[in-house]
This record gives C-alpha cells, sequence and structure tokens, in this order.
C-alpha cells in the first residue's frame, strides 16, 4: 500500500490568510468574464474579427487564470510577469493560427497552452527558491515543483466543479420562479454577458476558496496520487500481458482491429506516466513503500517505450498509405515527445532497478523543461505543418503515387490552411495533367468540403434502387450523371423510396423523399445540391451592420418556391 502519513514537505507554501482573497478572486473572474463577453461579442456575427476576437478572448482568461492560480503578495511583480508573457503566448499562437474553420491548427493552441501549463510549476518552484537578497538563483527543486502541479490540476478542476454546482442551483432557481410568473433570473442567465460572467465568477470564487484553505489542498493531492498509485498495478498487469501478447499476434492484428491505434496507444502511454509518478511521488519519504506498488511503477516505467515503437509504426505507417497531413505530423511529434520519456525511463529502470526514483524525478525535471521549450517551438511560427504537408501531397499527386480521382481534394483545399488552398490554385493553372488541373479548379470554386467529396470523390455507395424512384413527368429520362446522384444523402440515399421532378428546360431536379426534398441544379455540366446555407461577403455584412445600428429594417412579402403534395407543403423552401 501507498504510505498515506504526511511527509514533511507535503503541502504547498502557504500563503497568509486572506479572508479577502476569495472575493478579490470572485471579482476578478466577474471582470474576466465581462470582458471576454465585450472581445468576442458571441451575440454578434463577425467572421471578419474572429481571429483578433478569439485571440483576445484567449489572452484575457490565460491572464486572470495565471493570475488566480500564481497569486503570492510577496512577489507579485513576478507572478503578472508570468502570467501576462503566458497569455500574450497562448493568444498570439490564436491568432496566428484562427481561425479554425479555415483550416487554422488548433494542434498549435494545444502545444502552446502546453507548455504554459508545464512551465507554470516550474516558475512556482523557482520562484519559491529565490533568496530573500542576493544573486538569483536558478534552481527549480523537483519536490516543490511536483506539489504545485497537482496542486494547480486539483484547484482548476475543483473550480470547475464548483462552478459546474453553481450552475445547477442557478438553473434550479431560475425554473422555480418561473412556475409562479417569475421570469427575470431565467431571462437573464440566458444571457450571454450574464453566463460569462457569473462563470468567470464562480471559477475565482472556487480557485480562491481553495487556495485558502492549503491543508485541506494538501490532503487532496496526498489522496488524490495514492488512489492513483492503488492504480498501478492494474495498468501494470495489462500492458504487460498487451506486450507479451504483440510478438505472438502480430502487429497486423492491431491494424485490423482499429483505425485508432496510435490514439488508443498513446493515451495507453500517458496513463502510464501519471500513475507511475503518482507511485514515484515527489520525494522518496513520499513515495510509496509497498514492493508490489515500486514493482508496478517499474512495469509502467519499462512498458512506456515498447508502446511509444508500437505508436510511432502505427503513425508511419499510416504516413506511407495516405502521406503527411497536420494532424498526422502532430502525432508524430507526441510520439516523439512520449519516446523520450520512455527512453529515459527504461534507460534509468535498467540502470538503478527499483531504487530509480531520484533518478526519475531528476529525469522528469529536465524532460518538463525540455517539453515546456519544445511546446512553444512548435506552437510559434517557425514550423508550418499545413505547408509541410501541401508539399507532400501535391509530391504524391504529381508523381503519380495518387489518382486525380481518388486524392483528397477537400483536406488539401479546406484542412491545410492557406498553404493548401494556394496550392489547389497552382494546381488548377500548371497541374502536370488535364485531369489534375480539371479536380483543382473545381475544388477551387466548392464552398465546403462536404460537397467537394461528393462531386470529387468516386462512388463508394451502391446506386440507388430503381423500383424505389419515381420520376416526373412520367416517362422522362435522367441524365446518368444525376441518376448517379440520387444514391446520396441529400438525395434520394440508397434505401428511401423518392420522387424527382426533372425539368429538363431549366436544368433542375426537385428530389423528395419522407424526410424533406432537395434541389439539385446543372451548373457547369455537373449536377450541384444546392445548399441552402447562403455565405454572405464582408460588403453584405458590412450592410447587414449598419442597418442594425441605423434601425432600418423591414419586413417584405416574398414569393417562394415550394414543394406541395396535395395541397400540404413539404420541406424547406428552396430559394
Amino acid at each position: 500500500m501507498a504510505d498515506t502519513s504526511p511527509s514533511p514537505h507535503s503541502d504547498a507554501p502557504a500563503l497568509a490568510a486572506s479572508p479577502l482573497r476569495p472575493w478579490a478572486f470572485t471579482v476578478l473572474g466577474a471582470l474576466a468574464g465581462l470582458l471576454i463577453f465585450g472581445i468576442v461579442r458571441p451575440d454578434r456575427y463577425l467572421p471578419d474579427q474572429l481571429a483578433i476576437r478569439s485571440a483576445g478572448g484567449v489572452f484575457v482568461a490565460v491572464f486572470a487564470l495565471l493570475l488566480t492560480l500564481l497569486d503570492e503578495p510577496a512577489r507579485r511583480v513576478g507572478t503578472v510577469a508570468f502570467a501576462l508573457v503566458g497569455a500574450l503566448i497562448v493568444g498570439l499562437t490564436t491568432y496566428g493560427c484562427g481561425p479554425f474553420d479555415s483550416g487554422g491548427e488548433p494542434w498549435k493552441v494545444a502545444y502552446a497552452a502546453l507548455g504554459v501549463a508545464i512551465a507554470t510549476p516550474l516558475f512556482q518552484s523557482w520562484r519559491a527558491s529565490q533568496p530573500a537578497s542576493g544573486a538569483p538563483s536558478f534552481a527549480m527543486p523537483y519536490e516543490r515543483a511536483y506539489r504545485c502541479a497537482w496542486s494547480d490540476a486539483i484547484v482548476s478542476a475543483a473550480a470547475c466543479v464548483f462552478t459546474t454546482v453553481v450552475w445547477i442551483v442557478l438553473y434550479l432557481l431560475g425554473q422555480l420562479f418561473e412556475l409562479i410568473g417569475i421570469g427575470l433570473l431565467a431571462d437573464l442567465l440566458g444571457e450571454n454577458w450574464v453566463m460569462l460572467t457569473l462563470t468567470g465568477a464562480a471559477l475565482g470564487a472556487g480557485i480562491g476558496i481553495l487556495r485558502e484553505r492549503y491543508a485541506l489542498l494538501a490532503t487532496a493531492v496526498q489522496a488524490v496520487t495514492t488512489i492513483l498509485a492503488l492504480l498501478a498495478p492494474l495498468l501494470a498487469l495489462g500492458l504487460l500481458i498487451f506486450l507479451l501478447a504483440v510478438p505472438v499476434t502480430g502487429l497486423g492484428a492491431i491494424w485490423a482491429a482499429t483505425r485508432s491505434t496510435s490514439g488508443i496507444v498513446l493515451g495507453s502511454i500517458l496513463a502510464a506516466l501519471v500513475l507511475a509518478n503518482a507511485v514515484i511521488g515527489e520525494s522518496e519519504p513520499a513515495a510509496a513503500r509497498h514492493p508490489a506498488l515500486r514493482a508496478s511503477a517499474a512495469v509502467l516505467c519499462l512498458a512506456i517505450l515498447p508502446l511509444s515503437l508500437i505508436a510511432a509504426i502505427s503513425v508511419a505507417v499510416r504516413i506511407q498509405q495516405h502521406g503527411l497531413t497536420p494532424d498526422r505530423l502532430w502525432a508524430v511529434t507526441l510520439t516523439a515527445i512520449l519516446s523520450a520519456y520512455g527512453l529515459a525511463y527504461f534507460v534509468t529502470v535498467l540502470r538503478r532497478r527499483l531504487q530509480a526514483g531520484a533518478t526519475l524525478r531528476e529525469d522528469n525535471r529536465r524532460l518538463a523543461i525540455g517539453l515546456a521549450v519544445l511546446s512553444l517551438l512548435l506552437a510559434s511560427p517557425l514550423l508550418n505543418f499545413g505547408a509541410i504537408s501541401a508539399r507532400d501531397q501535391v509530391a504524391r499527386l504529381e508523381q503519380g503515387r495518387v489518382a486525380a480521382d481518388r486524392f483528397d481534394w477537400g483536406a488539401l483545399r479546406f484542412d491545410f490552411g492557406p498553404p493548401g488552398e494556394a496550392a489547389v490554385r497552382r494546381l488548377a493553372k500548371e497541374g502536370s495533367t488535364p485531369e489534375i488541373r480539371e479536380a483543382a479548379g473545381y475544388a477551387l470554386k466548392e464552398r465546403n468540403r462536404w460537397n467537394l467529396e461528393a462531386a470529387i470523390a468516386p462512388p463508394r455507395r451502391p446506386p440507388v434502387d430503381p423500383s424505389l424512384v419515381t420520376i416526373l413527368p412520367h416517362g422522362a429520362k435522367l441524365p446518368e450523371d444525376l441518376y448517379r446522384k440520387l444514391s446520396e444523402f441529400s438525395a434520394c440515399d440508397t434505401n428511401l423510396r423518392c420522387l424527382v421532378r426533372y425539368d429538363r428546360a431549366h436544368g433542375e431536379a426537385i428530389i423528395v423523399t419522407s424526410s424533406g426534398t432537395n434541389l439539385y441544379r446543372l451548373e457547369a455540366g455537373q449536377w450541384r445540391y444546392q445548399d441552402r446555407f447562403r455565405t454572405r461577403d464582408k460588403a453584405e455584412l458590412d450592410t447587414i451592420g449598419r442597418g442594425l445600428s441605423e434601425g432600418n429594417i423591414e419586413v417584405r412579402k416574398v414569393e417562394r418556391r415550394q414543394v406541395f403534395i396535395n395541397g400540404v407543403p413539404v420541406g424547406d423552401d428552396f430559394e
């Protein structure tokens, strides 16, 4: 069993008690939430300002969170400086990567947040080790960093739980008052500015209350790590059996079982890291004493490296089959990081065996510093995985390793960011074959990847059953390319009875099923589904914005086109 007696250094450095701190954090959280509302404005659709507004909101949220987690009156200047730098890093990364609906790189923001999150307990450890006078020290004691990391995580999680409970109570009160005809509270809780303000206030209050109770927090950290340590033998046994079975079953069985091999293996590695370090503890006096727990920690440490190799092989196979994509490159970086941990743990455990705790703690400190630096590098503009992936995919296409009609134009056009779109434009003009130029040109015209995939990708669904299709006018024959479209989800599907009203003169086909109606039109020689979600350009959005501010709104009667069956309207109107 793990040692549950408190060590002499088990609690985090205590702040002087201040009954005003929870109130101050509550006000800070409320102001942060209100400021985020003013920056993001979720009540207004402002697509041309999405990137800068998202970055501003992220900056305020990260800055407020770091201030509340790190606040220490004696060192407030350093705290504010660190919080400002951390918030700027994540905010600027968000601005540089967004908007994500245009092929941005959300993984960069994740790595920026990871780098700041790892640097936070390291900063707390360094700050606490500074002498009262004299030259500053560069020491980052592992014990203090370990305690601060767990404390920050538990405080953040508990504050989220507290916020959820607050909202449950407020929701119940709102519904209760509505029962007697007073809907003011429920209406207020539905306002965006109120939701963000109350959420920020609740998070600030939760963090402030917990930070005032360090004895309780120290006990919570010890309880969490003890429970996790008790789970280590279960995971160690499972991973040991898995690794012993792999030579018998072969890796082929893993690929055949699921397409999510890398994610499952990487998740297992992360779990092994957490549980192993829960057993190892912050110091030798705080480490688990029971031989079974120590042995399970050793097994987990040894298992990380072979699991990392399996994840690396899985990612390499996908890249060899389908080329590079931003997601696969991010998987490569994560696999490399975990492999570094696995190699360090493997060597240390083989050399020191069951007495490896001290060396593993030093490995953790060094790896954490390296990981923080690497995460910030990955989040910087120095690396653009969209551009790297676009070059690789275009090379595969132009070298004939993948045919133009089987190429993932949707990913290149919409998922690789500006480099992918630029590559499609170049291929439309300079593609090595007419098929490539034609497909690239068509890809530039589509508004979303789903329509593009339906038009370019080879048919993957069986053709629609002719007995399920009624064509009007009777006796009319559908063009072959339109008939092939009937198997799409937006048409008849493959197993639904449907009616097709074909208007050859106007190049239209109205498709009616029990689930609704859809319109196809002949455009540039191809039948295309007419998406009812119309996008607006900047000029239209500016005109609408001026009209809203000036109150220039009118109601008009408009003529619409809609399907009627026996006088009953069916489906939405077309235009």
